[in-house]
């Protein structure tokens, strides 16, 4: 079987490639240009299927939902018209390229679940420290909301305060000078 070509004559898996690394890198240009190359090649729905693979691979937070959105408006522009909508494949790589990197999601499944990269016995121990956590309630779920909280004499103040310090990772806000 002859390899799989573009439009302009590129091996479709060094595109594929070429395209999820320059995403990984941040080089949101020439991901661009592979992206469309497979757009316009009549790959549309492998490269959706690529985006969102990547958004869950490579990226970090929730930029999932904003790629799934922007193949529903891909999806509705096409039906009007066939062949339309690159401006939402576009869009995704761009987001995709732009966006904060983490490789925590693959490394799990790949590295602690499949490779068992994480000892045995120390997955065991996490096990156990999991179950323990789960007996004891935290010190920090007593707040003003619970009787317990409210019998040690906990505010609102200190709600806000303390639960503003605990955000994990925290993101600069409007209003943080008023905590």
């Amino acid at each position: 079987m002859p390899p799989l070509r573009t439009v302009r004559n590129y091996d479709f898996f060094e595109v594929t490639s070429a395209m999820q690394k320059a995403i990984r890198r941040g080089d949101s240009r020439l991901a661009g240009y592979f992206g469309i190359e497979l757009f316009e090649s009549g790959f549309r729905e492998y490269l959706w299927k690529r985006l969102l693979v990547i958004s869950a691979e490579d990226v970090w937070g929730i930029i999932t939902y904003e790629v799934e959105a922007l193949y529903r408006s891909w999806q509705a522009a096409n039906k009007k018209k066939k062949g339309s909508g690159r401006v939402f494949a576009s869009k995704a790589i761009i987001l995709l390229a732009l966006a904060r990197k983490s490789r925590d999601a693959d490394h799990l499944t790949n590295c602690v679940y499949d490779e068992k990269l994480v000892d045995s016995k120390i997955l065991e121990s996490y096990i156990e420290e999991a179950r323990a956590d789960l007996e004891t309630i935290p010190d920090y779920a007593y707040d003003q909301h619970t009787r317990k909280g409210k019998k040690l004499g906990m505010t609102k103040r200190d709600f806000i305060k303390r639960e503003f310090e605990a955000l994990t990772p925290r993101e600069p806000g409007l209003f943080d000078d008023l905590i």
